[in-house]
């Protein structure tokens, strides 16, 4: 395996883990100030980390010239680690096998546009700076 190869992958590993570990953080201080009936650290952590990837990757891309290894551990580990659509699945299936069918049907609306709101207001940040 070629060494930048070997690298992308430790990157990847490494940035996961970080990126994890800031998920359950965040998480953790949103559910302190908000209930658990509704999974409102899954919402702002996806929607937070869609706009913290629109914003990297347009930065990186428009602005800047960044090496394609840190623009790797940042936005596919870190970030990959830190969004949480796997968790946003499980969720909403469990809100609905649970028979709370407007609960799952805001978490879906709130998660889908706000993350597709929040990457284009990184778009956007990202091409003023």
């Amino acid at each position: 395996m070629e060494e930048r190869c070997v690298k992308a992958y430790l990157l990847i590993f490494l940035g996961g883990g970080i990126g994890a570990s800031m998920r359950f953080w965040l998480s953790g201080v949103v559910y302190t100030f908000l209930s658990t009936d509704f999974p409102y650290g899954n919402a702002v952590v996806n929607i937070s980390g869609s706009f913290f990837i629109g914003l990297l990757m347009s930065v990186a891309e428009e602005r800047f010239m960044v090496d394609r290894l840190l623009r790797t551990f940042l936005a596919i580990g870190v970030l990959g680690g830190f969004t949480t659509f796997s968790s946003f699945s499980y969720e909403t299936v469990s809100l609905l096998r649970d028979g709370q069918y407007f609960f799952s049907s805001v978490n879906i609306l709130v998660t889908l546009v706000g993350c597709l709101g929040a990457t284009v207001g990184g778009i956007l940040v990202g091409k003023l700076l």
